[in-house]
């Protein structure tokens, strides 16, 4: 495949920590790593960013990523859906430029932990495994869900979240007897458009994982998370400048 968009979607609102795309990162803006990120990939053909701030798409023209259009305004919204973002972007390009990708890779900025060989292998196995409608990384969970509850208030009784076959109580079972759980980080996605264009769905039905560490797996939401990544790119030969 030698047509591989990477989006890289960059509100300018964020409530919890203002400005956070474009906050320093030891030394360069958040969103920064991920379009590095994209084009240190040799598979990565287009790197784009979808913004609704000139302020971000400023910083991302600087690094080397094209801002073809701006996001509209209702897709900037914290309710705003990837779907919608994604569809906005794949029709654009569409109807402006006549310019259909074979696969797209989501980047989310607030994810900034990866390494190339990664990215290179999500790439890979789409190609290897055509029934795959996408690519997501997970990690290991921190916690099972077969021990956590649903409770709506202190005087009725709660509600397991998860039931296991042949363990009736999940929860009173030692965590090496239940299921290992993983999560869904913001690495990286990597999607056929059709499965966006005509599923109407971000990841389609086929969903293939691709595992890395929990240590890696920092999504930036607060100054701590910050300062994990900055630590972790200090000691590592992950992607960074």
């Amino acid at each position: 495949m030698k047509n591989i968009l990477a989006i890289i979607p960059a509100r300018g609102g964020s409530k919890g920590l203002p400005d956070k795309n474009i906050l320093p990162l030891a030394g360069h803006p958040l969103i920064a790593y991920s379009i590095k990120a994209a084009l240190d990939s040799p598979s990565i053909s287009r790197v784009i960013v979808s913004t609704d701030s000139e302020a971000i798409a400023d910083i991302a023209r600087s690094y080397g990523a094209e801002i073809p259009f701006m996001r509209p305004a209702e897709l900037a919204q914290d309710q705003s859906l990837d779907y919608d973002v994604f569809l906005h972007a794949l029709s654009w390009l569409k109807e402006n430029e006549n310019y259909s990708p074979e696969l797209v890779a989501q980047l989310r900025p607030t994810s900034p932990i990866r390494y190339v060989a990664d990215i290179e292998t999500c790439i890979e196995r789409m190609a290897a495994y055509p029934e795959a409608d996408s690519i997501r990384i997970i990690t290991r969970a921190a916690n099972t869900p077969y021990k956590m509850w649903r409770a709506s208030t202190e005087e009725q009784a709660m509600t397991p979240l998860l039931t296991l076959d042949g363990h009736p109580e999940s929860y009173n079972e030692p965590r090496q007897n239940l299921p290992t759980i993983y999560w869904q980080v913001g690495t990286l996605d990597v999607i056929r458009p059709e499965v966006i264009l005509e599923k109407n769905s971000m990841s389609g039905t086929n969903v293939f994982p691709y595992r890395i560490e929990p240590e890696q797996a920092i999504d930036i939401d607060d100054i701590f998370s910050f300062q994990r990544a900055e630590a972790y790119i200090s000691t590592h030969d992950c992607i960074k400048f």
